[in-house]
């Protein structure tokens, strides 16, 4: 493994994409367990995608239109219904709301779901990982998940962050009722915004 590798990955896991927006928008609206819970079902998220690209099937998915149009489709949609009910969900932004909490159950699927449904991941990692793995080496696919479950160990701790951090200054932020409304209306626009663009991938 080389600091390259470790600084490569460092920089894609920090950068903000719907796993990140899921994050940090569950543990603003529900606190810092319910950010650490998504933070470990983005996570797992993680696995099918690094499954795929290690038996090298992401290349079929690429090429072969129609299956990655219906994954590509899926995970739009399921973007846009985030949108939606984050949009919906006024209860969530009140910290004086007296409504159950979701089941952790409901926030790790809803975070595997966010990354599941996402084939750029498969794609990016296929791109990603042989960068640092020799193409003669003999243990190539060994290194490879030895590699991928790094991604994986720095994808938890640093979404872990961001979602601690959100339920962090849920209650001091959550109080302003003006500034609780734009929070919402700007998650719930940047899942519709990654929707449609993933609707429209080529």
């Amino acid at each position: 493994m080389t600091i390259a590798f470790l600084i490569a990955a460092l920089v894609v896991v920090v950068t903000p994409g719907a796993g990140v927006l899921y994050t940090v928008a569950t543990g603003m609206g529900r606190g810092r367990r319910a950010g650490l819970l998504a933070a470990v079902g983005c996570t797992l998220g993680v696995v099918p995608h690094l499954v795929v690209a290690l038996v090298a099937v992401a290349a079929f998915l690429h090429t072969a239109a129609p299956a990655f149009q219906a994954l590509r489709y899926a995970g739009a949609a399921y973007l846009v219904w985030l949108g939606w009910t984050t949009l919906r969900d006024r209860g969530a932004w009140d910290p004086e709301a007296t409504r159950p909490a979701p089941s952790a159950r409901q926030v790790v699927t809803g975070a595997v779901l966010t990354n599941l449904l996402n084939p750029k991941l498969t794609i990016f990692l296929v791109a990603f990982l042989p960068q640092f793995v020799g193409a003669d080496d003999p243990q190539r696919l060994l290194r490879m998940l030895g590699l991928g479950s790094v991604l994986m160990v720095l994808t938890l701790v640093v979404f872990a962050g961001y979602g601690v951090l959100a339920g962090t200054v849920r209650d001091q932020v959550l109080v302003r009722p003006w500034v609780s409304t734009w929070l919402r209306r700007g998650f719930a626009g940047s899942f519709l915004a990654m929707g449609a663009a993933l609707a429209l991938t080529r």
